[in-house]
C-alpha cells in the first residue's frame, strides 16, 4: 500500500469491516438519534486523532504511544520520538496534512524536555507507506521548558496555504502570556519547516518571538479553522471562565490581565474582565467545563449543524454545540460513552467522531437509521 491510495476507498474499509461489529448505541439530538459505534479501545488517555487518505485513523496515547486504527483493530506505531510524560504532558496532538499522499509526513504535538524542563514541541514525522513506522522525525519548534507538569496546550492546525497553527500553554507561569520573549500562552503561526510565517505580526520586532500570531492565552486545548479561514480557539480558564475566543492576528487576549474566572481561592484575577485593548471572548463558561478537542462542522449528514462549533467537556462528560451570533451554548450531547471528551473531529465522510479518557475509547458519530 503506498501513500497515493485516494480517499474515494476511504470509508468503505473502515465503516465496513471491524466497525461493523462492535456494539453500536444511541443518543438523542436536536438532529434526530445519533448512532454511536465503539472504533477502537483500551487506550490510557487518548488524545488526539486525525485521518488517514486509505480510511484508518491516527491516535495519540499521552504516555508516549502512536496507534493506528484500521479495520476495527488498532496497531502501535513504532519510532514514535521521545515524550516528557509529566502531569499533563506527552504525547498530545498529531495532524496529517493535506499533502500526506505525496509527503508520507505527520505533525505531532508533544511535551519535551531541555534544560529548564519540560515544553511544548512541534515534530515532523515521516510514516512508512503502511503507515505503522515512524522512519524518521525532527524538532520543528520547541517552547522553553519549565518545571511543573500544567498548561502544555496543544492543538496544531493546517491552515489554507500549508501553515501551521500550534497553541502553546503557559505552563502555570500566568505572566509569561503577556510576555512576548517566549512562545508560552501563546498561538504561533508557522511554516512546514517550523520557520515563521511571512504574514506574523511581530516579525522583525527585537526581543519578541517571530512565530506568535496572538497571546495572552491560558491554556488552549482546542483549535479550528472555520470555511472562511477564520481561526478559533478554546482555553481552560482558572475557576470559571473557560473562553472561545476569535484569533485575530497580533491580539492579547487577556491573561492573566483581565479573565472571566476567578482564583481557586475565589480572590480576584487582574483587574477585572475588561481592559482597553484587550480582546473580549466569543464566548464563555461559568462555571468551567474544562473543554479540550474543538471541531466546526461541515454540514455533510447534518445540515442543520453547518458550521456549529463541536467541544469536548472534560469536567461535565458532554460535547457542547455551539452556534449564533454572538456565540451560544445550543445543546448538550450526553450519553454513558460521552466522559471526559478530550478530542472531536470530522472525518472525511461527515460523521462527528470524539475520544472518550473514562471509556478509553474512540467512537464515531452517525445518523440512527
Amino acid at each position: 500500500m503506498g501513500y497515493s491510495r485516494v480517499l474515494a476507498c476511504v470509508v468503505t474499509g473502515m465503516l465496513a469491516s471491524g466497525a461493523s461489529s462492535l456494539a453500536a448505541q444511541v443518543m438523542g439530538s436536536s438532529a434526530g438519534a445519533l448512532k454511536i459505534t465503539k472504533m477502537a479501545d483500551g487506550f490510557d488517555i487518548p488524545w488526539g486523532f486525525g485521518f488517514l487518505p486509505d480510511g484508518s485513523v491516527l491516535i495519540t496515547d499521552r504516555e508516549g504511544l502512536l496507534y493506528l486504527v484500521r479495520d476495527g483493530a488498532k496497531t502501535s506505531v513504532s519510532g514514535v520520538p521521545e515524550v516528557a510524560a509529566v502531569g499533563q504532558g506527552g504525547l498530545l496532538d498529531v495532524l496529517v496534512p493535506r499533502d500526506i499522499a505525496t509527503s508520507g509526513e505527520i505533525l505531532l504535538t508533544l511535551s519535551r524536555q531541555d534544560n529548564r524542563g519540560a515544553g511544548t514541541a512541534l515534530v515532523s514525522a515521516t510514516l512508512s507507506p503502511d503507515f505503522t513506522e515512524i522512519t524518521q522525525s525532527k524538532v520543528l519548534l520547541q517552547v522553553r521548558g519549565t518545571d511543573g507538569g500544567r498548561h502544555f496546550g496543544s492543538r496544531v492546525r493546517e491552515a489554507k496555504d500549508g501553515s501551521l497553527y500550534l497553541t502553546s500553554g503557559e505552563r502555570g507561569d500566568r505572566d509569561s502570556a503577556q510576555d512576548l520573549s517566549n512562545r508560552q500562552g501563546a498561538i504561533l503561526r508557522v511554516n512546514r519547516d517550523g520557520s515563521p510565517h511571512a504574514n506574523n505580526p511581530f516579525i522583525g520586532q527585537a526581543g519578541v518571538m517571530p512565530e506568535i500570531w496572538s497571546y495572552g492565552h491560558r491554556n488552549p486545548q482546542g483549535l479550528a479553522i472555520d470555511r472562511t479561514g477564520q481561526v478559533w480557539a478554546v482555553e481552560h480558564g482558572a475557576r470559571g471562565g473557560d473562553e472561545i475566543n476569535k484569533i485575530e492576528k497580533g491580539a492579547n487576549y487577556g491573561w492573566p490581565v483581565i479573565a472571566y474566572g476567578r482564583n481557586y481561592s475565589g480572590t480576584k484575577i487582574g483587574i477585572g474582565t475588561a481592559k482597553d485593548g484587550l480582546e473580549q471572548p466569543a464566548f464563555f463558561w461559568d462555571p468551567s467545563i474544562a473543554p479540550s478537542g474543538m471541531m466546526i462542522y461541515s454540514g455533510k449528514l447534518w445540515p442543520a449543524w453547518r458550521g456549529d462549533m463541536f467541544i469536548g467537556s472534560l469536567k461535565f462528560d458532554y460535547i457542547a454545540r455551539l452556534d449564533g451570533t454572538p456565540k451560544s451554548e445550543q445543546e448538550q450531547l450526553r450519553h454513558e460513552t460521552t466522559g471526559r471528551i478530550r478530542d472531536i473531529r470530522e472525518a472525511p465522510d461527515g460523521s462527528i467522531w470524539f475520544a472518550s479518557e473514562y471509556e478509553g475509547a474512540l467512537f464515531r458519530l452517525t445518523p440512527a437509521p
